[in-house]
């Protein structure tokens, strides 16, 4: 898979807002860096909408700010595509409850690739179910298996994986589930 832009949004737009949300929450550019373990200068030129950053360090970043990713969204009239070494994602919509955020996406994960996600904060969980091939997905070093017609799900407040076993594209739906940050 060759590497493609994060979002199809706005690198200005996502730029902004991910500038806000780091102010708001009191938060230098160098100890976001740092936490998220993202360079300053990429971090700077994703606030400037000078860089697209790849999907796991907007993962990264989010998850150090304590917000989903779909925050740095515009709320969009149709799904927005994120992608990611080896899966796309189309955000379909966003829930929100009292003290928590949800995400329901549809994503395709091709043979081959492994998609390798950093931590979310604390308290987050993803719950798949896979429609179409077999997937590995959850915490790197225990990752679950997937069928059609399976769903899996886990903690995803440590490092995580998706990948498809065997020589079909998965496809399947992952939800997943924002406490509000303590």
């Amino acid at each position: 898979m060759e590497p493609q832009p994060a979002m199809d949004a706005d690198p200005r737009v996502v730029g902004d807002r991910l500038r806000r949300l780091r102010q708001e929450r009191g938060v230098s550019l160098s100890e976001l860096a740092k936490r998220s373990g993202v360079d300053k200068a990429i971090l700077a030129d994703a606030e400037t909408g000078t860089h697209n950053p790849t999907l796991e360090t907007l993962w990264a970043i989010t998850a150090q700010l304590g917000v989903p990713i779909g925050a740095l969204l515009a709320d969009p009239p149709e799904p927005q595509i994120m992608r990611g070494t080896a899966m796309e994602a189309e955000l379909l919509e966003v829930f929100e409850d009292e003290r928590v955020t949800y995400e329901l996406y549809r994503v395709t994960v091709p043979p081959g690739l492994t998609q390798t996600s950093p931590p979310h904060h604390e308290g987050v969980s993803e719950h798949v179910t896979v429609f179409t091939g077999t997937l590995s997905a959850g915490p790197i070093h225990e990752p679950l298996t997937a069928g059609p017609g399976d769903h899996i799900s886990w903690v995803s407040d440590v490092p995580h994986g998706y990948r498809a076993r065997g020589p079909d594209v998965v496809r399947a739906t992952v939800l997943i589930r924002y406490p509000a940050k303590p």
